[in-house]
């Protein structure tokens, strides 16, 4: 006997925009025989369903067991609904409102778009900016929510009329792909020389390959931002690029085209081979494969190179078709600076580095740096949250919304929303005015995606750093309190967050320089953390600090102190 019909309402919340969801939702519900319709919100996608009782229940189960890949459903609430049931399930225009949903990060590009990339018979062969539903641009690209191509960089391009037939048929994998594009509409490349005139040429890719192959650097506009590029296995080009750089000894990463020739680099296990091909696509530190085949001045005197392999259509066609064993694919910023991520600030900062520049005119809303992971004892370890992570949340234990502004060096700022923290990427070091003012757009940015009001502000107990002074500035402005935390506490608690550890326990923090609450200069600390307080248990011996700041990044000086305190005891 066949139940009689029943209307259900479903609000999804989690990670549910632009990741494929409602074309998802109209197949499972297409073929189920359910009517209704979804639309994205402010809050996530709300479906309204109708129909036998049996079905509705198979929908709820199917939503979570066959959501798309890179979705990530947090919370499904259900209501009963009673109106009418249509005809039919339909899409509708996404509803504004709240801002609680969640964006996906920028994702490497999928195997059927490479099918595409490379085949001389589709309209988009050797298209730099391929993607669908299941990859490409997404935080680098959105200024505002809900997800919808009018709130990203990609507005200014009006979609030719087969990606639009594309775009609005909810059974194409291009349904709402936001940036989705194509040759006759879309973003395109062009090749300038350091001066900032355009090259005259039909084939700007073929053009840069020579280069490449010629020795040349060249400043690549990539996903979230430029790279500097050069052939790895010239040292006499890699020598360049690190003169010019000013980079005389820090490792340079690596692009290799596929997983055959990663294998030729590095020695790589199976977890390490899963996190280089994974959508994320990090920067992977991994052990060198001796004889190394790159040039020795890609990682001099390190058993570790950086890796990665092709995120973008552009990447993969530079790669594949210059036939390149490994290029180099270096920050494009000048030393101490934020990443490059517009084109005429990458010709203004870039030129003295780089011989020709690659641009493109898909505007980039906020710059974002590479990932880097490395496994340690088996275990996946980030060593730079960005590109791929951000600005996927991390669980909290809620309350208060609070904007911690993070350390002096290696910055990043963490936003909580109810029973999650929202970290930022890798911004660098707050020692000049171009972080800090990269670093503000940035949070801005959160602030103004994520729609939340901050009640607190919490930052380092040093008073000299700058995160200190913005977060002071921060709670002044907006009359809420500020929270000072003992630099090796905040350690131990971030530790114990990831996890999920409870007070009381003891923390072991060799972390060198922190003000401590008796306003001397700690370093190297044993804490008891307590819930609602810590103590300091033991400690290294104070000694003097070498050249103050630089004793930091070269700790040969404090080894030199303790050594002349004779904190080390009888070295022979």
């Amino acid at each position: 006997m066949v139940s009689a019909p029943e209307g259900l309402g479903l609000r999804v919340k989690g990670v549910v925009q632009g990741v494929g969801f409602r074309p998802f939702v109209f197949r499972l519900a297409t073929r189920l025989g359910l009517t209704g319709h979804v639309k994205n919100t402010g809050d996530g996608v709300f479906i309204a369903l109708f129909g036998e009782k049996e079905k509705l229940e198979l929908f709820t189960k199917a939503l979570k067991e066959e959501a798309p890949p890179l979705a990530r459903i947090q919370e499904i609430e259900s209501f009963p609904l009673e109106e009418e049931a249509p005809p039919i399930f339909t899409v509708l225009e996404s509803e504004g409102g709240g801002k609680r949903t969640h964006l996906p990060p920028d994702v490497a590009t999928c195997r059927a778009c490479l099918e595409e990339l490379f085949d001389p018979k589709d309209q988009r062969y050797r298209y730099p900016f391929i993607n669908c539903t299941d990859c490409g641009p997404r935080f680098t690209v959105i200024e505002d929510l809900p997800y919808d191509r009018e709130k990203t960089t990609l507005r200014k391009f009006a979609m030719c009329p087969a990606c639009l037939a594309e775009y609005t048929n909810p059974l194409d994998r291009r349904f709402h792909a936001e940036p989705n594009a194509c040759p006759v509409c879309g973003p395109r490349i062009w090749v300038t020389d350091r001066n900032g005139q355009k090259i005259d040429t039909q084939d700007p890719l073929a053009l840069v390959i020579k280069a490449l192959k010629e020795g040349k650097i060249v400043a690549l506009k990539g996903l979230g931002g430029f790279h500097l590029a050069c052939d790895a296995t010239n040292e006499a080009a890699c020598k360049i690029l690190r003169e010019r750089k000013r980079r005389p000894r820090k490792p340079l990463a690596v692009m290799v085209p596929d997983l055959e020739r990663a294998r030729k680099v590095a020695c790589l296990n199976p977890q390490e081979e899963k996190i280089l091909t994974s959508a994320r696509a990090p920067i992977l530190l991994a052990r060198k494969k001796h004889p190394f085949p790159l040039a020795e001045s890609v990682a001099p005197g390190l058993e570790v190179v950086g890796l990665m392999l092709p995120y973008t259509p552009l990447h993969h066609l530079l790669l594949r078709e210059g036939n390149f064993l490994a290029l180099v694919m270096t920050s494009g910023n000048l030393s101490g600076e934020p990443l490059c991520y517009e084109n005429h600030e990458a010709l203004n900062k870039l030129r003295s580095l780089a011989d020709l520049f690659l641009l493109h005119d898909r505007d980039i809303v906020v710059g974002l740096d590479d990932s880097v992971m490395r496994v340690v004892e088996g275990r996946p370890l980030l060593v730079r949250r960005a590109r791929g992570f951000v600005p996927e949340a991390l669980p909290f234990p809620g309350g208060k919304s609070i904007l911690a502004f993070g350390p002096h060096l290696k910055n990043t700022f963490t936003l909580t929303r109810e029973k999650e923290a929202f970290v930022s990427q890798h911004l660098g070091d707050l020692e000049n005015l171009e972080t800090a003012n990269f670093a503000l757009k940035v949070r801005q940015h959160f602030e103004g995606l994520l729609g939340t009001e901050v009640e607190a502000a919490a930052c380092d107990l040093h008073p000299g750093y700058l995160s200190t002074l913005l977060a002071r500035k921060y709670a002044s402005e907006r009359k809420i309190p500020l929270i000072p935390i003992q630099h090796h506490l905040a350690h131990a608690v971030a530790v114990a967050g990831e996890w999920g550890l409870r007070p009381p326990f003891l923390a072991l923090v060799l972390d060198g320089l922190g003000l401590g609450e008796d306003e001397t200069l700690w370093g190297g600390e044993l804490l008891l953390v307590e819930r609602a307080r810590f103590s300091r248990l033991g400690h290294l011996i104070p000694v003097p600090q070498p050249g103050g700041d630089a004793a930091a990044k070269s700790p040969w000086r404090m080894f030199l102190a303790y050594f002349r305190a004779g904190a080390l005891g009888d070295l022979e």
